[in-house]
């Protein structure tokens, strides 16, 4: 009897959350998650309101991947054994909520990933598009272009972050990997934007902390960030996009910048020691150089569509240190995609990255990696993508005594996305 009735309860979850999918789908002033959202990087600012009473929108997504990758390094340190398998499946719920006209509210959980196999809350913010809830009109000639953001959040430093994979959510990446140095954090802050005539210009601030807590005195410190750029869609056929962005913080215990990604890599286990697990080693296949209490970071972001031909490019210099380092460190990235969408509604793509990394190590000293990634995807419809991958990482000028000593891996991987 108490089986049928969770069954019965179970039902009658799923069908109020199916009326109320029903009921709207599309929001203000939001990034699609299907294949809409490709390409898409702030959220747009819209100029109608479609508000007409609180809306709430349950979506998700799931991602898995049949990896089939060796790997080797010169044999000083003993590498994982792996086979061609099936990595963890991960998957996202995402609650967004119209609250009032011109404001909105989104959350993120991850249901599986492969540092947390357990539910979690990725972070949440509030964004306001309108004052309406103030009065009437007010400050409307500003708010026109104006955005606010408040929350836990997903940092706006760079472009990158915008087409990399996020756990499950993984239809905007056209690759399965993410960057080598994947600058991507949470910390609760706020972000101005401002946006015409296709300039856009943000300012931000955080408390520079991934994991909350009024349990350590001492690690807090202002964060700050700042973007401005012009995107563009000049005519039907090209649209071009330039941004630079800032990040800086010089008050905080450990700068998370390179490191708060708790999803981890895609590429599991690689260039990983015999007693590796997927929860501890999540990051495979990253490079963080390890910037302690202070790091200042700039990107150089570049987007060209010319009908179905658009390039991606990445340019990254990040200088930090340690508080016991007497000098500070330079870490710099560059990377490249050429894509081409092609079919119905673009329903096809091929591509292809060259990523390299330059750093100046805190134990290595001087250390490169560079990786080559080439992609085919199939979007069979709006909502599920399939995409290959061609992967091929190597690590220089690392000492006979690193697990990275010669280190290489390559192979084959498929991944399988669905985001609604």
């Amino acid at each position: 009897m108490r089986t049928s009735i969770k069954y019965l309860m179970t039902f009658a979850a799923l069908a109020f959350m199916m009326n109320v999918q029903a009921q709207k789908r599309n929001l203000d002033n939001y990034r699609q998650p299907d294949q809409r959202g490709v390409n898409v990087f702030e959220a747009p600012k819209d100029t109608v309101s479609t508000f007409d009473g609180l809306k709430v929108r349950i979506g998700g997504a799931f991602a898995v991947q049949l990896q089939g990758l060796d790997h080797e390094n010169s044999g000083a340190v003993p590498l994982k054994d792996i086979t061609t398998n099936f990595n963890l499946p991960t998957a996202n719920l995402d609650i967004d909520v119209e609250l009032y006209d011109g404001v909105r509210m989104a959350l993120r959980t991850y249901l599986s990933s492969r540092h947390h196999p357990e539910p979690y809350v990725k972070g949440g913010y509030i964004q306001i598009d309108k004052l309406e809830f103030i009065k009437e009109g007010f400050l409307e000639n500003v708010m026109n272009y104006t955005t606010l953001k408040i929350g836990h959040m997903e940092n706006n430093y760079g472009d990158a972050h915008f087409r990399r994979s996020d756990n499950g959510q993984a239809l905007y990446n056209p690759f399965v990997g993410n960057l080598i140095m994947d600058s991507f954090t949470t910390e609760v802050g706020a972000e101005l934007y401002y946006r015409r005539n296709g300039w856009i210009g943000m300012v931000g601030f955080t408390n520079g902390k991934l994991n909350q807590g009024v349990d350590n005195p001492g690690t807090g410190g202002a964060s700050f960030l700042a973007k401005l750029g012009y995107d563009k869609q000049i005519n039907d056929d090209f649209r071009f996009r330039l941004t630079g962005s800032l990040y800086n913080t010089g008050a905080v215990n450990y700068s998370y910048l390179y490191s708060a990604d708790r999803a981890g890599s895609r590429y599991y286990f690689v260039l990983e020691g015999e007693d590796a697990t997927a929860k501890s080693n999540f990051r495979s296949g990253r490079y963080n150089p390890n910037f302690g209490n202070k790091v200042t970071a700039f990107m150089i972001n570049p987007f060209v569509k010319y009908k179905g031909l658009e390039f991606f490019g990445t340019y990254e210099n990040s200088n930090g240190a340690f508080t016991f380092e007497s000098e500070d460190r330079t870490t710099k990235q560059y990377a490249g995609e050429l894509i081409y969408r092609f079919g119905e509604n673009e329903k096809f793509y091929v591509g292809g990255r060259y990523n390299y990394v330059d750093a100046e190590d805190m134990n290595e000293g001087d250390i490169n990696i560079s990786r080559t990634q080439l992609s085919a995807g199939w979007f069979m419809t709006k909502n599920i993508l399939a995409k290959l991958e061609y992967v091929n990482q190597e690590h220089g000028d690392y000492t006979d005594t690193s697990i990275y000593h010669d280190g290489q891996f390559d192979g084959v991987m498929l991944e399988a996305i669905i985001s609604f």
